[in-house]
């Protein structure tokens, strides 16, 4: 099992688009949470800021790092995990990979292994140059540099690693579903990025029964449970459920998803 897991990550690393979504990552949280508010707090840019200063100092870094989570971030986990599981079908190395003798259980757990991996590492990629951002800005600012307590960042990092494993989870079984990684990456980011947006703004403030339906959908509590951790819900997310029962609910699609994917692979033909 471990050389298969070994495997994977090694075929992971070595795909450039794998690097290209952290990096976007990066640089999206950077200029949404840093950049951006910053110009507008030393009045280089026109136009209401929605962060101030204090949110961008270092006692509130984490905020920084996992408030884009529910929307962009979690948009590029979605890819990340439909490139490791449904890459395969566009190479047409799954029969490769099968006859190499480990079972389909194997190499499908070594990819979600794979992906839990990678989805912490971005996780930590964003806590760590969120904090280093928020040190720039103190800097700049002549502000102390007072730290959240070790606590508050692993409580951000568990949060942060649920949300993006859950997209990638679905990505995963997206892949699966399609076989491939055009089709899945189309479907899922209009899911995420169009979809759930109307269902938000138009139709549930006009049909109590869509709201209702929305408090057990995936991207309203990634963003509920976000909001729990920093206070309020991110950009266009309303947060409409609590903590508790948005992290709960995450684990459920997490749990769903991986074994979705599993099973599919497991009982279909590959070609």
């Amino acid at each position: 099992m471990w050389a298969d897991i070994r495997a994977e990550i090694t075929k992971q690393v070595h795909r450039p688009a794998i690097w290209l979504l952290l990096g976007i990552a990066v640089v999206q949280t950077l200029t949404f949470a840093y950049v951006i508010p910053y110009a507008g707090y030393t009045g280089t840019t026109e136009g209401p800021v929605s962060r101030g200063l204090t949110a961008m100092l270092p006692g509130q870094f984490v905020s920084g790092a996992i408030g884009g989570l529910p929307l962009f971030v979690g948009a590029l986990a979605l890819i990340f995990g439909v490139l490791v599981a449904g890459g395969e079908y566009g190479w047409e190395t799954w029969k490769t990979v099968l006859s190499q003798r480990p079972s389909r259980v194997r190499v499908y757990s070594a990819k979600l292994v794979t992906v839990a991996a990678g989805t912490a590492i971005l996780v930590l990629a964003l806590l760590a140059f969120s904090a280093s951002a928020s040190v720039v800005v103190a800097a700049l600012a002549d502000q102390p540099m007072t730290w959240p307590s070790i606590v508050d960042i692993v409580r951000g990092f568990g949060a942060g690693w649920l949300v993006t494993m859950m997209w990638g989870a679905l990505g995963m079984a997206l892949g699966i579903v399609f076989r491939g990684v055009a089709l899945p990456i189309g479907l899922g980011l209009v899911w995420m990025l169009a979809i759930q947006n109307l269902l938000s703004s138009i139709a549930a403030p006009l049909l109590d029964w869509v709201n209702e339906v929305q408090k057990g959908l995936p991207g309203p509590n990634a963003g509920a449970l976000v909001a729990s951790l920093i206070g309020t819900g991110p950009p266009g997310v309303d947060p409409i459920v609590g903590g508790t029962q948005a992290g709960v609910v995450i684990v459920a699609y997490l749990v769903a998803f991986a074994v979705l994917g599993g099973w599919l692979l497991r009982r279909r033909d590959i070609d």
